[in-house]
């Protein structure tokens, strides 16, 4: 009986240590041309050029969403974030704000909460932005504990005084400094990151690090280490410190010796936003954050696992970070959400950096702009549908917009309009467009695959 019950203990700890940590870590408002390996030589990126370097580029890499709660929704979730009703705030507005009724619904399966059942330590680190009220704060979303803020760090008093809070800093629920210290965000949550990685580092774990810089004020933030740093002011001290982070984790992992079983991704929620150039770049892609560009929605993503995703690798397959959820739980060898999810498991390309089919080919990536579709891809193409009423800014500002196709594999930068050689393509992607609008919806049309998102009959102020 006792060799039968140490064979046992010996089968389940296997089976724990054969699940991989799982480390996400989500840049906000930061563009592809933001990278030294991505082709930028202007900010020193050394940490995240080594994991690139040891890892694999994934350079059709896109968010659901060109800002920032509707990105997030998706990455949490695994659904577009119409499907979710994530797509606008409780306002009307692109991102949910100080004080929302809305968030992210509790009864929603969110990556934490499918990884916490296959017995993971689950930890939110940096910016939330999917609902400040209690109910939807990460602490109800799956994760043991949190540390950062609710919302994005622009969202200030002076701008509403008679509405919003200081900005917070959170410990699980509770707030802990208000206003928080902007300038020193990123070192504090390093700090958080790597405690939380020591702590966990016998049993798998997931740490989620959405930073809070770039940001999308005029002037990033940064520690007095790199405050005046770069060659490209304050955005690139900002940049600076994000690699330094990103050092300090994988030093951590080395440390513990855990790099060998640990699955890094690193990306960001939506392309850099419109600064004084050249502060902020999303080249080569076209467009900048907050729309339904390349260069709002087509990410920087490097992931890195030692013995499992091929070192120095480039991989130009679409994907999504609503592939992550479906990924992520096929590692842990957990169950899928028993609602509809829109991602897919991606394994087959992390492990083969040569496959370059797409589970999306099929039904093709929509690119929303709040409730309206506004272009679609499948394959090498994108195709920017014909609108009369194109949503031009987060005001809805209405504008013409005229068809274009363009071969996004091959023109990156979207040079060579293409709609007139080929029609065929053009029908294709235009049946793939109205079976979105049927099930996902778009304008003044709501889809019948769409969820309810939470809400609260009155939302009241994150206090200390």
């Amino acid at each position: 009986m006792k060799l039968i019950f140490a064979s046992l203990m010996l089968l389940s700890v296997s089976a724990s240590a054969a699940k991989p940590n799982i480390i996400f870590i989500f840049l906000d408002n930061f563009g592809n041309g933001d990278l030294g390996c991505f082709g930028f030589k202007l900010h020193r990126t050394p940490n995240v050029d080594k994991l690139a370097a040891e890892g694999t580029k994934f350079t059709s890499f896109y968010v659901a969403s060109g800002v920032c709660t509707p990105s997030r929704a998706a990455l949490m979730t695994g659904c577009y974030p119409r499907r979710v009703n994530m797509h606008v705030s409780d306002t009307g507005g692109a991102v949910l704000q100080p004080v929302a009724r809305k968030g992210l619904n509790p009864s929603e399966t969110t990556i934490a909460e499918i990884l916490k059942s296959a017995g993971y330590a689950t930890m939110c680190i940096g910016k939330w932005h999917l609902g400040d009220q209690s109910g939807f704060l990460p602490t109800k979303q799956g994760f043991d504990d949190f540390f950062g803020i609710p919302y994005s760090d622009d969202m200030m008093k002076e701008k509403k005084p008679e509405v919003w809070p200081e900005l917070p800093l959170m410990r699980g629920e509770k707030v802990i400094e208000a206003p928080a210290d902007r300038d020193h965000l990123v070192k504090c949550c390093t700090e958080e990151a790597v405690r939380f990685i020591e702590k966990h580092a016998a049993e798998p774990f997931f740490l989620y690090l959405p930073h809070t810089m770039p940001g999308s004020t005029p002037h990033p933030f940064s520690s007095e280490n790199f405050r005046g740093k770069s060659a490209n002011g304050d955005y690139g001290d900002a940049v600076e410190e994000l690699d330094w982070s990103t050092g300090e984790i994988m030093t951590a992992l080395k440390r513990l010796k855990l790099e060998d079983n640990t699955l890094v991704v690193w990306t960001s929620d939506n392309g850099a936003v419109k600064r004084n150039p050249p502060q902020g770049s999303n080249a080569p892609y076209r467009g900048a954050g907050y729309d339904t560009s390349e260069g709002a929605m087509r990410m920087p993503c490097v992931m890195r696992w030692p013995g499992k995703i091929a070192a120095g690798a480039v991989n130009d397959a679409l994907c999504s970070t609503m592939d992550m959820l479906p990924t992520f739980a096929a590692l842990a060898e957990a169950k899928l959400p028993s609602q509809k999810i829109d991602g897919h498991d991606i394994r087959s390309m992390l492990f083969d950096a040569s496959s370059t089919k797409s589970p999306w080919n099929d039904d093709g990536f929509c690119f929303y702009r709040m409730e309206q579709l506004q272009a679609v891809r499948a394959g090498d193409w994108k195709l920017y549908l014909p609108l009369e009423g194109k949503f031009s800014n987060l005001q809805r500002k209405p504008e013409t917009a005229k068809l274009e196709l363009y071969d996004v594999r091959h023109d990156v930068s979207e040079q060579h309009e293409v709609s007139s050689l080929h029609p065929d393509v053009v029908r294709h992607l235009t049946v793939l467009a109205e079976k979105a609008r049927v099930e996902l919806g778009d304008f003044n049309r709501p889809g019948t695959g769409q969820r309810e998102a939470g809400m609260v009959e009155k939302a009241v102020p994150l206090l200390p």
